[in-house]
């Protein structure tokens, strides 16, 4: 059980450096499919195509991992 306290710690703390670098990295949120609108006061942001990528890149990253534990 320690074990899964020191993973889902891991995985947070990089979700948190990853968020503050979010402005510095240059292709987060500007990919074709990724949807602004913009009014006069609001800015709603649906980043579809950046979380199918996200996705991916994930998958393959835990595909890799099993593959490499067995």
């Amino acid at each position: 059980m320690g074990k899964v306290f020191i993973i889902a710690g891991i995985v947070l703390l990089a979700a948190g450096i990853l968020n503050e670098l979010s402005d510095k990295i240059p292709i987060q949120g500007r990919l074709p499919g990724d949807i602004v609108i913009e009014k006069k006061h609001v800015k709603i942001h649906l980043p579809l195509a950046t979380s199918l990528l996200v996705s991916l890149l994930l998958t393959l990253l835990f595909m890799l991992i099993r593959w490499f534990r067995n």
